[in-house]
């Protein structure tokens, strides 16, 4: 597409704003009528996939192409296209603030158009905020200047899946085996993925560096490593692909981007926010042939955070490089039936200190290290330009480890200059490790001059100690095979290691805490869930049931959290148990204390009864009244309290209970002063309705029949199991709806079997996966509580 001059460029926007006529400030942005990617076509090494434009009736297309060398597809084979869809659609998540429609040919299960919508709505608020909100010289006209906009969502794109069909069967990516020793690592020349290179090697795993060789200068980054692992490193792999002339050719189509975008130095991209899933999801044919378990990225500490800009909040451009991502990416890989889980072992540390460990104890890995990207090639080897932020950071922070910048390619003259541009002008990174670097600078007398510098000096000691905290880096983020080892290794570099408590960080001793042995997070599946299926075994230390009194004395004074479950016993069709929710609930609740840490959180006995009457015509209901319920987990809440519970879980099993028991967690707040909450499933419902394929799915349907079949098939009778998928007269009134209205009625006038979904859909499989993602969830949540007195749950950190 020919260059458009400036004025020409601006009306084009203004007129696209002016024909959707939706009168919001962001409509300027809306200027692609459809971006449509596919269909792919594979062959046993390649991916080729058509992005096509459509923008006032014009067509505009290119190719997206991923090359291996090695054959990693099955042409023939749905696992090996479905595959292909998704590395496909990576790209096009950039673009949602920008398209009227986004539309993906090919085949994509439920758990694919989950994590496309969820990824595009994330990374349009990212881009709204990063790329317009905040300045952004490659950024033209009016777009330049937007106004603030709070909405739920910044998506504009409906995103459109053609060819899938709502109610498709999933498909699966898991490989015929999976080994956990076999591990991934995402490879560039960047410190974090050398370090992590470095200590997989030292930690005795089979590692497998898979380099991304995305078209255009960028490779440049990796060119030196990629040569001496290919030449070095056994199971070294490198994957090439053209994404870089993609999101060049993308740019073309905004009008607001500058013409110039290619010749402006800039440190950030014009656009994009959404590039690591490009590289990640292009190295899963690699690691899905070899069966590889475990996939490494390099992200350190501070890539996890949540901040506001003018009240939004957002994950500062970062979510791709977070630790929520990692778990995003673990959780969908298990829903496509592979047992892989991707996470950082680098995630604890500093930048500063991450630089630090690979200068000192791997100098040959860290003469490879190029963290620019405006690098050049100068003979056989890629030199960094030394002008830019990447490189007076680099500079900055090799110099305070004691290490020397001309083993990684600066010359002198770059050195000196990049230590004065970095006292001038500062760098992109944390405060405190940016304060900890120029005080370290300073101290050692490493800067030319202080005069006039930009940057605050100050000592930090945590910057060169393992930071561990519940939401951004906690001690059981890894494995736990690779816990005693790692930390022992990187303890060798640092002054020790610290955990967040509240704002402030106050030294462990990492050999006595209770999470250093306890189960990964995505490890839990089989073995966790073996464990579960046994919750009525003797003498557990968390069950309150079972103590004595001086048992219950002496744990009450280690942990203040208890968990409270709630059921009922009340029809679920002709093919369930009366008592399902009453077992689940009280299984929720012994399942979750189980995977949390020592000192586990308190379980507290089962109520079972719950409020049914709208049930009442189904024999062998058992219903007592909403007051009755509020007084009874009133009292036991109070009781509780004063047993020195200061944190109430409540976790309940039957959704005609939450008025009840809503009312009477606000009076234990009111009254005893403690936390009292309540889930009724949303900490995993969002999870749940993507894995399964009926609507309306609210009663011995598809869902509570799965979760039966996974911990008590006995009690299951398939034979009688039949499907009722309730049909509303009004979309407000769907039970499932994001935008359902709360109603009631007597169940029998909606189903005279007293089923409310699909039951035939159901697999023991299936319930699996959602009894996974909810202990993972509420295990997560009450790890937290754990840690934060009443008076931090209630303050505001973001």
């Amino acid at each position: 597409m020919p260059n458009k001059s400036k004025p020409q460029r601006q009306d084009r926007a203004r007129s696209a704003s002016e024909r959707r006529g939706r009168g919001s400030a962001l409509d300027l942005l809306c200027v692609i009528d459809r971006l449509e990617i596919g269909p792919v076509r594979i062959n046993k090494k390649r991916l080729v996939c058509p992005y096509t434009v459509v923008r006032d009736g014009n067509e505009d297309a290119t190719f997206l192409i991923y090359s291996y060398q090695e054959d990693v597809f099955a042409p023939e084979d749905a696992s090996s296209q479905n595959l292909a869809n998704m590395i496909a659609a990576q790209v096009a998540l950039n673009y949602g603030l920008f398209c009227e429609k986004i539309v993906f040919r090919g085949a994509f299960d439920a758990a694919d158009r989950n994590f496309l919508r969820e990824m595009a709505r994330n990374t349009a608020r990212e881009i709204y905020v990063k790329k317009f909100l905040e300045p952004n010289p490659l950024i033209v006209g009016d777009a330049a200047d937007l106004p603030v906009v709070h909405k739920q969502s910044y998506l504009r794109a409906e995103l459109i899946f053609p060819d899938s069909e709502e109610r498709g069967e999933a498909v699966c990516w898991g490989p015929a085996e999976t080994d956990h020793n076999r591990v991934g690592v995402s490879s560039s020349g960047g410190k974090d993925s050398l370090l992590s290179y470095g200590l997989l090697r030292d930690l005795g795993c089979d590692v497998h560096p898979i380099f991304g060789n995305e078209s255009g200068r960028h490779w440049f980054t990796a060119l030196n490593s990629y040569r001496h692992f290919e030449k070095n490193i056994p199971n070294t792999a490198r994957v090439w692909m053209n994404s870089d002339r993609l999101f060049a050719w993308m740019l073309r189509h905004l009008p607001f981007v500058s013409p110039n975008f290619a010749r402006v130095r800039s440190d950030e991209y014009p656009i994009r926010l959404w590039t690591v899933a490009v590289f990640l999801f292009g190295a899963l044919p690699i690691m899905r042939k070899r069966g590889v378990g475990r996939l490494v990225v390099g992200d350190e500490y501070d890539t996890t955070t949540r901040v506001s800009h003018k009240g939004i909040t957002h994950y500062d451009g970062l979510f791709d490089q977070s630790r929520y991502f990692d778990n995003f990416l673990s959780r969908y890989y298990h829903r496509k039936s592979w047992q892989l889980s991707q996470f950082s072992i680098v995630r604890p540390l500093s930048e500063l200190l991450i630089q630090s460990v690979l200068v000192k104890r791997y100098p040959n890995l860290f003469k490879l290290q190029v963290s620019c990207h405006a690098t050049h090639k100068d003979a056989e080897r890629v030199r960094p330009c030394g002008a830019c932020e990447k490189c007076r950071r680099i500079v900055g922070m090799v110099m305070a480890s004691g290490g020397d910048p001309s083993d990684c390619g600066y010359t002198d003259e770059q050195i000196e200059k990049c230590l004065v541009a970095l006292a001038e002008k500062g760098i992109h990174q944390e405060r405190d490790g940016r304060e900890h670097l120029m005080w370290t600078l300073h101290r050692d007398g490493k800067l030319p001059s202080t005069r006039g510098a930009s940057v605050k000096m100050k000592e930090h000691r945590a910057i060169l100690q393992l930071r561990f905290d519940r939401e951004r880096a906690p001690l059981d983020g890894v494995p736990r095979e690779f816990r005693e080892s790692l930390y022992r290794i990187l303890l060798e570099y640092t002054n020790g290691a610290v955990r967040r408590q509240g704002r402030m960080w106050s030294e462990m001793d990492i050999w006595a805490d209770p999470a250093l042995h306890s189960p990964y997070l995505f490890d839990r599946s089989k073995k966790f869930m073996a464990k579960a299926k046994k919750p009525v075994e003797r003498r557990h230390r968390h069950i309150l049931a079972e103590m004595t009194w001086p048992e219950a004395q002496r744990r009450l004074k280690e942990v203040d959290v208890a968990i409270l479950p709630v059921g009922a016993i009340e029809q679920h069709g002709p093919h369930l148990p009366l008592d399902t929710d009453a077992f689940d609930a009280d299984y929720l609740a012994k399942a979750v204390a189980e995977g949390c840490s020592d000192p586990k959180p308190i379980v507290l006995p089962l109520i079972p009864y719950g409020v049914s009457d709208h049930h009442d015509e189904f024999s062998g209901t058992i219903s007592i009244d909403n007051d009755t319920l509020r007084r009874i987990v009133f009292d036991v809440g109070m009781s509780a309290a004063k047993n020195g519970v200061s944190k109430l879980v409540i976790i309940n099993g039957h959704g005609g209970n939450a008025p009840a028991l809503n009312f009477a967690a606000q009076m234990i707040n009111r009254h005893a002063r403690i936390f009292v909450c309540v889930d009724t499933g949303e900490s995993s419902d969002v999870d749940i309705y993507s894995m399964i394929d009926t609507p309306n799915d609210v009663h011995a349907g598809e869902i509570e029949t799965s979760t039966s079949l996974a911990i008590r098939p006995e009690l299951v009778n398939m034979e009688n199991a039949e499907s009722l998928v309730p049909r509303f007269s009004n979309r407000y009134l769907n039970f499932t709806s994001k935008r359902a209205i709360p109603w009631y009625a007597f169940t029998k006038k909606i189903s005279k079997s007293g089923v409310m979904g699909d039951p035939t859909k159901a697999t023991a499989e299936k319930g699996q996966k959602m009894w996974d993602v909810m202990i993972e969830h509420l295990v997560a949540f009450v790890e937290d509580l754990k840690q934060l007195t009443v008076d931090e749950i209630f303050e505001k950190r973001y």
